[in-house]
């Protein structure tokens, strides 16, 4: 068995999105844009439409900065961590080629963008489409070949071709004072559903195995809305997450298709939810990403976010009891301002008893905007960093427990890739791309390709990661 190393270290950022891939080499002539996308999935969902949008227009897709005659940076900025390295990326790309577009996140501050970098081309804020566009063709004008620039059925792809993120909504209600993604976004602006179930089912039809549904607040879909319905398939269906997740797990059969939710919230008709996910006929999978952040009932109150980290466990136990497979992945953050060692512990024993599948999280930082800033007490920089790793050893530990209970069991996995020795990256239903772990195959994977759906036999587990045969 070759030890392959785990890919999902426990320092590993939760919020990323994949690393764009570019595959179509732009043709002779063709004015080609390079692209930078940052953050999270959202971004990545963004920078998808805008190059789906250009791509339509003529435009080529250059792999690097050089070979491009314009770049666009979509930023990220819930961090000031996060901002810097936008700033960075901004940098970078205008040392390589000159031509710099700025949008998503950090876009809606332009000031401050332009006092670090004063000659970039444009900037523009978060889901401004038509200003990207109209910065686009001020620096690179279109030059299309209408034989040759067809709209693809699915658009451009960043993500590997057999999985892609669905974005439901914009924008939070939540104002949680360590986040200033409101400011930035605005409120909740929930997609109809009919237009989300028209946009999974070319996705289904275009190859795509895996849909990864994200939001702001997955489950607060539709509520903008008024949960108003629309046709769909010769039935009305709500604007609500129940129905939504419903009918995307019918765009296929459970054995071709996999749902998976992101970004849950954990309101009480997200119960409804788990006997979908128990449905062996419904392409649900029986996952949940919630953003818990914290389990101590004062922080959460410091954090401005419902404190009911009691009724949440038994929210836990009642969605296990209904579907035994779930798996529950959360973020925390440790080292909020005020968090004593006390409270420190009870989220240590909170971890203990909601003994959660898949952990992230962060060490508390500063954002600017962000309420949290003012408020007293913020915990010195070795205390966040000492907690951290206490946090993240207990997660660890239950980590590795959880996954050496899967040894010897039978598990459908899909494949993500095939490297050079003939070695499969994959993940089960409970691993989420790139922020969760993989199983690897390291034997007879001749005929297997990327976004194959396969069954395999689980037979080593490490902290993170799983092991497995194809059966004989």
């Amino acid at each position: 068995m070759t030890s392959t190393p785990s890919s999902n270290p426990p320092s590993l950022r939760p919020d990323l999105a994949p690393e764009p891939q570019f595959r179509e080499a732009p043709r002779d002539g063709q004015p080609t844009l390079g692209m930078v996308s940052l953050g999270c999935p959202k971004a990545l969902v963004d920078s998808e439409r805008i190059l789906t949008r250009l791509r339509a227009e003529g435009y080529g897709i250059s792999p690097d900065y050089a070979g491009a005659d314009a770049v666009i940076v979509n930023t990220c900025g819930f961090l000031d961590s996060a901002k810097a390295e936008s700033l960075e990326a901004i940098g970078e790309a205008l040392k390589e080629n000159g031509k710099v577009i700025v949008t998503g996140c950090l876009g809606a501050e332009p000031d401050y963008i332009r006092e670090h970098h004063p000659r970039i081309h444009a900037v523009t804020g978060p889901h401004q489409y038509e200003q990207v566009l109209d910065a686009v063709h001020s620096a690179v004008p279109p030059s299309p070949n209408p034989y040759v620039d067809l709209l693809p059925a699915a658009g451009v792809k960043l993500t590997p071709r057999h999985f892609s993120y669905l974005k439901i909504s914009e924008g939070c209600n939540h104002k949680c004072k360590f986040c200033i993604i409101p400011d930035m976004r605005g409120k909740l602006a929930s997609r109809p559903v009919h237009a989300v179930l028209r946009e999974a089912e070319k996705l289904v039809e275009a190859g795509v195995r895996e849909l990864l549904v994200i939001s702001q607040d997955t489950s607060a879909y539709g509520l903008d809305r008024k949960y108003s319905t629309h046709p769909w398939k010769g039935e009305e269906v709500r604007s609500h997450i129940q129905d939504l997740s419903r009918e995307l797990g019918k765009l296929a059969p459970a054995d071709e298709l996999w749902v998976r939710l992101h970004y849950v919230y954990p309101y009480p008709h997200v119960r409804e939810l788990i006997p979908l996910m128990a449905d062996p006929d419904n392409a649900l999978l029986p996952y949940l990403d919630i953003p818990f952040q914290h389990a101590h009932p004062d922080v959460l109150r410091r954090m401005a976010r419902p404190a009911a980290a009691a009724k949440t466990l038994d929210e836990i136990r009642a969605w296990r009891e209904t579907c035994p497979d779930i798996t529950l992945r959360s973020t925390f953050i440790v080292g909020f301002p005020g968090e004593t060692e006390a409270e420190f512990q009870h989220l240590l024993d909170w971890m203990d008893e909601a003994q959660l599948d898949r952990v992230g999280c962060f060490k508390y930082e500063n954002v600017d905007g962000a309420r949290s800033n003012d408020l007293p007490d913020h915990v010195a920089e070795e205390v966040k960093q000492e907690r951290w790793e206490r946090f993240m050893e207990k997660a660890q530990a239950i980590s590795e427990a959880k996954l050496a209970a899967k040894v010897g069991q039978t598990m459908q996995v899909i494949v993500d890739d095939i490297d050079e020795d003939g070695i499969a990256t994959c993940r089960t239903k409970a691993d989420a791309p790139e922020i969760d772990g993989n199983l690897f195959i390291d034997e007879e994977t001749e005929g297997l390709q990327a976004g194959n759906l396969v069954t395999v036999e689980v037979d080593e587990a490490g902290e993170y990661d799983l092991w497995g045969r194809l059966p004989r």
